[in-house]
């Protein structure tokens, strides 16, 4: 009779063992993609202010080894990600292949001109900046015209700071009632432990000799259940970039990185302070409170 007392103790330890590890690993996903959505974010940002193009119209009387050279310049610049020489015959394909018929045969002549498109870095990609670099741009005797849309940059600016505030908002909502979640759910495992815990302390054992088991066995339960959820999420990117090939452009295995050791971080930290709470509760109760 004994024997299977202690039998079924065991199981339902063990099954509040793994229902706890199953619930917090479910925390920690909801938490690791909330960490993926915040870098995707940040990444598609940036794409989209790299792909705002600032247009340097060249002089036609310009001679190609001089906007060759000043090519170069542009590239040496600290705000310029990249830039693209475009020749007039080159911009003329490329207008005819848009247009489906060949205007330089109808016209009798190519009246494009040559142009540098410039790429800037994300933290350049603003007014203020692009203000500057236009005015020194055009300031070189091969620059006819430079071209952007100011209203584009500011309305991107703009929706990107919007969508930012409201997705940190999220973030730290959520980040609130993931805590709540491991912390209610180690407080029940921890409650059918809690003869336990007083019967220790009964016999003898310090606050800390009780507490130091609870917290390393939490502790190893964060640590698998942020395995468990960091495979979950390796399984979901990968079926995502397979679906939408192009999301590797926002790919970033350093930021990735971060983001799946903060949630091992995360569980082990949270439960091990969850249980120390708890226990510390338990062993500060009087014996007739334990039946409430």
């Amino acid at each position: 009779m004994e024997e299977f007392e202690v039998s079924d103790a065991s199981k339902k330890t063990k099954t509040i063992y793994i229902s706890t590890i199953f619930s917090i690993a479910l925390v920690l996903l909801m938490l690791g993609m909330l960490g993926l959505i915040l870098v995707h974010a940040k990444n598609l940002s940036n794409y989209v202010k790299e792909n705002i193009v600032l247009n340097i119209i060249v002089d036609e009387g310009a001679k190609e080894t001089a906007v060759l050279q000043f090519q170069k310049e542009l590239n040496a610049n600290q705000a310029i990600k990249s830039t693209v020489y475009v020749n007039k015959e080159m911009a003329a394909r490329n207008l005819t292949n848009d247009l489906g018929e060949d205007f330089v045969n109808f016209l009798g002549y190519n009246p494009l001109l040559s142009t540098i498109d410039v790429y800037l870095k994300a933290d350049y990609a603003n007014n203020k900046s692009i203000d500057a670099l236009k005015a020194s741009i055009a300031k070189n005797p091969i620059v006819k015209e430079v071209i952007y849309q100011s209203s584009l940059i500011d309305m991107v600016n703009k929706n990107i700071n919007t969508i930012g505030l409201i997705i940190l908002g999220f973030a730290a909502i959520l980040l609130i009632i993931s805590v709540a979640l491991i912390n209610n759910t180690i407080r029940l495992a921890i409650y059918s432990q809690r003869f336990l815990i007083k019967s220790m302390q009964l016999v003898g054992a310090t606050r800390n000799f009780i507490r130091k088991p609870f917290i390393l066995v939490a502790a190893l339960h964060g640590l698998i259940a942020a395995f468990i959820a960091i495979l979950i999420l390796l399984g979901i990117l990968f079926y995502a970039q397979k679906e939408i090939p192009e999301m590797i452009i926002l790919r970033n295995y350093t930021e990735f990185g971060i983001v799946l050791a903060s949630l091992i971080g995360v569980g082990v930290f949270i439960t091990a302070i969850s249980t120390s709470f708890a226990v510390s509760k338990y062993l500060n109760l009087k014996i007739y409170d334990l039946y409430r």
